[in-house]
């Protein structure tokens, strides 16, 4: 799907949400739609429950990261902080 049609889909699957009051389960990969639409996630890896929760939860999981990341993500965004030295 090209971007439009992915904002068309979430927008269609938040109204069909809330209109009715149901629980709808996404099974996908697009992490953009994933977290517009969702209000709760279960992750998996090769089919074992790596992280369960809020979408903000999910994001900073490192088994999430790592899974669907790599472990060159993680080290990227580590931050060196100069040991201020006792002088």
């Amino acid at each position: 799907m090209n971007a439009a049609e992915k904002t068309a889909l979430m927008a269609l699957i938040r109204d069909v949400r809330d209109r009715f009051g149901l629980a709808i389960l996404v099974i996908e990969h697009d992490m953009r739609l994933v977290m517009g639409v969702s209000e709760r996630l279960l992750v998996l890896d090769h089919g074992v429950t790596i992280a369960e929760g809020k979408p903000e939860e999910i994001r900073r999981d490192p088994k999430v990261i790592e899974a669907y990341l790599g472990d060159a993500y993680l080290e990227e965004r580590q931050i060196e902080v100069p040991d201020g030295g006792a002088t």
